[in-house]
């Protein structure tokens, strides 16, 4: 005899799961919580995510990650100029009140908690991060060939400099609050792109 069938969206129950943690951290959000946001019980979560609260956030990172990278990558595809795109997306985290699906700050956190604590987490964050790298990258070798920016540095390793930026921004964000000295150390940050 087969398994009772699934009676929830998965993907909408792993986003409901996602704001829990966002809101909360890893750590202290509890299963009462999360199933409560999920709308589903014990034994529909089990048979779904047979790894418990782990797998669920696993599916939760995996499935932010995918979004945040998509929304991304199709702004910056039908944006007219792809280096501003890139210096505002920065600028605009110095004015964040909170972390939001635009910012991506939820990875940012799930990187900086727990990828030392679990290797399955580091490794779809920094998954992540290397794809926004060779995305960073690319625009950046675009803009120096037709001389949008004058800059001569290697374009990977400007790429780089910038998931280090967000990545730090993230971090940052936890002691600095102020949208002032946030965007000052952006900016400067953002120098390498003239």
């Amino acid at each position: 005899m087969a398994g009772r069938p699934k009676i929830f969206d998965e993907q909408e129950a792993v986003a409901k799961a996602t704001e829990v943690f966002r809101d909360k951290g890893y750590d202290t959000a509890s299963a009462d919580e999360l199933l409560c946001a999920m709308g589903i019980g014990k034994g529909s979560f089990y048979l779904a995510f047979k790894g418990g609260k782990r797998e669920l956030y696993i599916r939760s990172i995996t499935q932010f990650s995918e979004y945040f990278y998509q929304k991304f990558s199709e702004s910056i595809a039908i944006s007219e100029d792809k280096v501003q795109f890139i210096r505002q997306f920065f600028l605009n985290l110095a004015e964040a009140s909170d972390c939001d699906k635009k910012r991506g700050c939820y990875l940012g956190n799930a990187l900086v908690q727990l990828s030392e604590k679990d290797h399955e987490i580091k490794k779809i964050t920094a998954l992540l991060l290397k794809k926004l790298q060779a995305l960073f990258t690319e625009i950046i070798r675009s803009a120096q060939e037709n001389g949008q920016i004058t800059s001569t540095e290697d374009p990977e390793i400007i790429g780089w400099h910038l998931s280090n930026l967000w990545n730090g921004i993230h971090v940052t964000r936890r002691m600095e609050s102020s949208p002032e000295i946030l965007k000052s150390i952006i900016k400067m940050n953002l120098k390498i792109l003239s």
